[in-house]
């Protein structure tokens, strides 16, 4: 396991000592100079407070790690083998493809009724059909990072350069208009599916790529049972890791709750992941997603509800 160690460096304080010379009888002695007061210790700032949790028996979150993003850094056994940052019995949720009606707030309820945290890869296009539900997501406390525009596999051949990097820009420029802020820079290539141009790239944006340990296969699920037992048993041998899940998928959404007992009966504990600084959106992006999406409205009435004619 290779975690940085923080360097504590303690000042030094130097004592120098005084020699007294003799005076000629004539002179004076000096009076004695008065010891200036010592100044006041600065006040220390007052210590974050623990958000209080409700069930005394939650999973909760286990420890919070920093991720300097610099250089795309690449988290996941399944393909990026040089951070193994995790302890035994640590893992990471994270969930892909929302945000999504009724099943990305079943697992925001599930999460916040653990005092538990993820990470949440959405679609862009998804983001912009449903920036209420993302928002839910961000003032919930989870990191909120990319999974590209449209779910495109980004191995394509048919897909250009050009085209591949579109969809990563244009994904994080839809998250951002949604959410109204950067989000991290994390991202999870679709399918896994890591082509070389495209992860030097990212490095060079410097967004981190986020690959699993355990895959849930969620999405071929047919029965939450069978979300669970494929995350344990595979979690049961390796130890710790990086979960793969979709919040788009109503097996997960169903599935989490117990999912979640389970890790807190096996002794495990929760990472949650945050960036040191958000990602650098490209203006022409963010300009796109402003032109082709209009702002969310304050109001879901009917036209009818809102005006009508009292005179003409």
């Amino acid at each position: 396991m290779r975690i940085a160690a923080a360097l504590i460096v303690a000042g030094v304080v130097s004592v120098g000592t005084t020699a007294a010379f003799a005076q000629a009888p004539k002179a004076p002695a000096p009076a004695a100079a008065q010891a200036a007061p010592a100044p006041a210790p600065a006040p220390q700032p007052a210590a974050a407070a623990k958000p209080v949790c409700a069930n005394p028996d939650a999973l909760g979150v286990g420890r919070i790690v920093e991720i300097d993003t610099t250089g795309g850094p690449g988290f996941g056994f399944e393909h990026f083998k040089q951070l193994d940052f995790l302890r035994d019995k640590e893992v990471v949720l994270t969930f892909d493809d929302g945000p999504w009606p009724h099943n990305t707030p079943a697992v925001l309820k599930a999460l916040a009724d653990q005092c538990s945290k993820g990470i949440f890869f959405p679609i862009g296009k998804h983001a912009t059909y449903h920036p209420e539900i993302l928002k839910q997501v961000v003032a919930a406390g989870h990191t909120v990072g990319s999974h590209t525009w449209s779910h495109a596999n980004l191995a394509n051949k048919k897909l250009t350069e050009q085209q591949a990097k579109d969809e990563i820009e244009k994904g994080f420029a839809a998250v951002k208009w949604a959410i109204g802020a950067a989000p991290s820079p994390f991202f999870r290539f679709p399918a896994l599916q890591h082509p070389p141009a495209l992860v030097t790239y990212l490095g060079t944006r410097n967004v981190a790529m986020f690959s699993c340990d355990i895959d849930s296969f969620d999405f071929k699920a047919r029965k939450p049972q069978q979300v669970v037992d494929n995350v344990m048993n595979k979690l049961d041998k390796l130890g710790k890791g990086i979960i793969l899940m979709h919040d788009f998928q109503k097996s997960t959404a169903e599935a989490l709750p117990e999912l979640l007992r389970r890790l807190k009966a096996g002794g495990y504990k929760v990472v949650q992941m945050r960036a040191k600084a958000p990602v650098q959106t490209m203006p022409q992006y963010d300009e796109e997603l402003a032109k082709s999406n209009p702002l969310p409205t304050v109001s879901t009435r009917p036209v009818s509800a809102v005006v009508q004619t009292i005179s003409e």
